[in-house]
C-alpha cells in the first residue's frame, strides 16, 4: 500500500491565477492536497491564452504555461455573478482548509464580498493566504502589480544588467514564481500552527517585500557602508562581485543554436575559479600553462585588474570546444563549470536530470501525455507525485458539485438552466 502523501486530506480553494497563485497552490498538489481551481465563466485565468500551446493549436485548454502551473488540480467553471454561483463557492470554502488568492487588495471583499471575517464565518479554521503586490495594508495597498513591477519596486531591476548602462530588468517574471513558493512556505507553516492550536489564521504576502528578501547584501552594504549598488563597475555583469575573484564568467564555446525567431546565438559554459589550485587547473587543462606564468594573471589580484584580457585568453580554448566537453574536462579537473543550457539542452542532453528522472509524464484530457518539470524537493518516504495535467475549463465541476458538495441530479439540472454552470 503507498504512502500517504504530506498534504492528503487536504483541500484547498484556488481563486488564483496567472502565476503566483497557482504556483503555490501547484506545490501543495503535488505533495497531496485536494486543489480545486475555481474560475469564473465570465472571467477566466489569463494564462490559458498563452503561448506555447500543444502542437500549435491556439485553445484555452492546450496552453503550455498554464498546462505546467496547474497540473494536478481539479478545476470548476462558475457563474459567480449569480447569486447561486457565488453560494456554491461558499459551501465550497465552508468545506476546505486553505483559500489561495492572488487578486489586488479588496479585489475579494468587493467583488464577491469574502473578506477574511466573512471567511471565518463560513469556517472558523481556514487559513487564508493571499499573494498580491503590496499586501493588504499602507498606502499602497490597492495598487495593481505583476511581477515585473513587485520586482522593481524591491529593488531586484536595478541591480539587475551590465555596468555602465540602464538596469535591465529580468526577462521574466521570477517575482511571480518566488512569491508562489514563499506562499506554498506559509500555508504549510499555518497548517502546522492549525494542528497544534486548532486556529487558522490570515497569510498576507506581499510579493515586493518577498523580492526585498533577496536583496540583502546590497540593504547591508548601503546600511553599513553607505554604498549604492549602482556605482562605477557595479552591477557586475556576469563577473564576481564578492568575493571578488577571477575568472569568473561565461565564455563563447563552439556550435550555434537556433532561438525562438529564427536567428542564431551562441553556445557557452560558465567558468569560476575560487582558488589557485583551481586556476593552475584551468591552464593545465586548456594547454596553456603560459597563462600560469603571466605576471598579469600570477595572482587573483592581478587578474582582477586584467580581466578583459583574461577573459579573451580563456575563449580561445573554450570556443574549440563543445559547451559539454568543456565543462566535463573542467569538472574532472576540480574547476566549478557549467553549461549555459536552453531548454532542449534541459530535456534532450543533460544527463544529471534525466539519471534523477526529473522530467516527467503525465496525461492532459485534451492534449495527451506531456512532459512536466518534475519536484525539485525530494522527500525519501513521501516524494510527491504529478499525476495529471491542468484541468480542462470547467472540466470538473459534475465531479466536485456531486462528490464533494453532494448536490442531487435534480440540483445540478437546475444550476445547469440557470446558468450557473456551463451545460
Amino acid at each position: 500500500m503507498a504512502t500517504p502523501l504530506p498534504l492528503s486530506g487536504v483541500r484547498v480553494v484556488d481563486l488564483s491565477w496567472i502565476i503566483a497563485g497557482p504556483t503555490c497552490t501547484r506545490v501543495l498538489a503535488d505533495f497531496g492536497a485536494q486543489v480545486i481551481k475555481v474560475e469564473s465563466q465570465q472571467v477566466r485565468d489569463t494564462i490559458r491564452n498563452s503561448a506555447p500551446f500543444a502542437d500549435g493549436q491556439q485553445g484555452i485548454n492546450r496552453s503550455g504555461f498554464f498546462n505546467n502551473v496547474n497540473r494536478g488540480k481539479l478545476g470548476v467553471a462558475l457563474n459567480l455573478g449569480h447569486p447561486k454561483g457565488l453560494d456554491l463557492l461558499r459551501r465550497l470554502i465552508a468545506i476546505s482548509d486553505v483559500l489561495v488568492e492572488n487578486f489586488s487588495s479588496r479585489i475579494l471583499e468587493d467583488r464577491w464580498g469574502l473578506t477574511y471575517e466573512t471567511l471565518r464565518e463560513l469556517r472558523p479554521d481556514i487559513i487564508y493566504c493571499s499573494l498580491s503586490g503590496f499586501g493588504h495594508s499602507g498606502p499602497f495597498r490597492d495598487a495593481t502589480t505583476w511581477g515585473p513591477t513587485a520586482q522593481a519596486v524591491s529593488g531586484l531591476t536595478l541591480m539587475s544588467g551590465l555596468p555602465g548602462q540602464e538596469p535591465a530588468g529580468w526577462g521574466f517574471s521570477y517575482m511571480d514564481n518566488t512569491a508562489g513558493y514563499q506562499g506554498a512556505i506559509a500555508v504549510l507553516a499555518a497548517l502546522h500552527y492549525r494542528r497544534r492550536t486548532g486556529k487558522g489564521q490570515w497569510i498576507d504576502l506581499s510579493q515586493s517585500e518577498g523580492g526585498i528578501a533577496m536583496t540583502g547584501t546590497a540593504i547591508l552594504d548601503y546600511t553599513v557602508n553607505g554604498r549604492s549598488f549602482r556605482r562605477a563597475g557595479n552591477p557586475p555583469g556576469n563577473h564576481a562581485d564578492n568575493p571578488k575573484i577571477a575568472p569568473h564568467n561565461t565564455y563563447r564555446c563552439a556550435g550555434e543554436v537556433v532561438i525562438a525567431d529564427g536567428r542564431k546565438d551562441g553556445r557557452w559554459c560558465a567558468i569560476a575559479c575560487f582558488s589557485e589550485q583551481q586556476w593552475q587547473a584551468l591552464c593545465r587543462v586548456a594547454g596553456r600553462d603560459d597563462l600560469a606564468r603571466d605576471p598579469r594573471f600570477a595572482t587573483n589580484a592581478a587578474r582582477l585588474q586584467n580581466q578583459d584580457a583574461l577573459d579573451a585568453a580563456i575563449e580561445q580554448w573554450t570556443r574549440q570546444h563543445d559547451p559539454y566537453r568543456a565543462m566535463e574536462t573542467l569538472q574532472r579537473a576540480g574547476v566549478p563549470a557549467g553549461v549555459v543550457q536552453n531548454a532542449e539542452d534541459k530535456v534532450e542532453r543533460d544527463a544529471q536530470l534525466r539519471d534523477r528522472g526529473f522530467f516527467l509524464e503525465a496525461e492532459h484530457q485534451e492534449v495527451g501525455k506531456r512532459l512536466f518539470e518534475g519536484i525539485s524537493v525530494r522527500l525519501t518516504k513521501t516524494p510527491g507525485r504529478i499525476w495529471r495535467g491542468a484541468p480542462l475549463l470547467g472540466g470538473d465541476t459534475d465531479f466536485v458539485l456531486r462528490e464533494v458538495l453532494g448536490l442531487s441530479d435534480a440540483e445540478m439540472e437546475q444550476l445547469a438552466e440557470e446558468e450557473v454552470t456551463a451545460t
